[in-house]
């Protein structure tokens, strides 16, 4: 398993309630430009529309040795996941407030692209402080009994 990019801010502005696999539909050029590692999951988000799951706002820059077949970097790409699969995430993301978000994306053992996904709920500003005084208060603790022995 290959990562090719990570959201890094996910874990912090939101709280992973679940994580699930799905595939992607990409153009030839857009596997290329993934395999070079040009990709960026900054404010992406997926959504169901007309019973498919789509992902919006990645960004997948033009391959470097294509001189035709321009894409939009930021257009909209299915996501590939069963339909009941899909079902049991609208029952999710309508009654209690969750957001599907990416987490990563990666090529699989076959060297089929993916995306992990995760049903989240977005974390208030005293959840994110917390967060990072108990990350720092851990560090301290493991620093301090690595000194000791």
């Amino acid at each position: 398993m290959k990562t090719i990019v990570t959201n890094r801010k996910a874990r912090h502005e939101y709280k992973i309630v679940e994580s699930f696999e799905a595939g992607i539909a990409l153009m030839g050029t857009e596997v290329k430009s993934l395999r070079e590692g040009k990709a960026n999951l900054r404010d992406s988000y997926a959504s169901v529309r007309d019973g498919e799951l789509i992902l919006h706002g990645l960004h997948i820059s033009a391959y470097s040795h294509t001189s035709h077949m321009d894409l939009d970097p930021r257009r909209d790409r299915k996501l590939l996941v069963k339909k009941k699969e899909i079902k049991r995430l609208i029952g999710k993301v309508q009654e209690k407030g969750l957001t599907l978000i990416p987490l990563k994306i990666y090529f699989n053992d076959r060297g089929i692209a993916k995306v992990e996904l995760a049903l989240a709920k977005g974390k208030k500003e005293y959840d994110k402080r917390r967060a990072i005084a108990e990350r720092d208060a851990d560090r301290d603790l493991r620093r301090a009994m690595k000194e000791k022995y």
